[in-house]
């Protein structure tokens, strides 16, 4: 079982931007860290890892009403802040899972 960087800081980048909510920020957050517990549990199926992440991302894609509401929106800080993230974790994990795909399904 591997257990994920403790010295990482998830989505470090908006956290340091005041332009999005840190209570959203937060939300964005638990969902990584969601996906992080499944694959430290030693999850290698790429198939099952592909449809945690789609999971994630669609939760995420539900998130941009409530950026939306807060004078935010998910754009290109936060997808690059969101995708540097995801990166990371794939690499931490060591799985063969292109970051562009891993979050494919979003439309932000």
């Amino acid at each position: 079982m591997i257990q994920f960087d403790a010295d990482y800081q998830l989505l470090a980048d908006m956290y340091e931007d005041e332009y999005f909510p840190d209570f959203l920020v937060d939300k964005v957050k638990a969902l990584l860290q969601d996906v992080i517990a499944i694959l430290e549990t030693g999850e290698k199926d790429l198939e099952k890892i592909q449809g945690i992440f789609d999971e994630m991302t669609l939760a995420i894609n539900d998130l941009q009403g409530e950026f939306e509401d807060n004078d935010s929106e998910i754009e290109t800080g936060a997808r690059e802040s969101i995708a540097e993230t995801v990166a990371y974790i794939l690499h931490w994990f060591d799985i063969d899972i292109d970051v562009e795909d891993a979050i494919g399904e979003r439309d932000w």
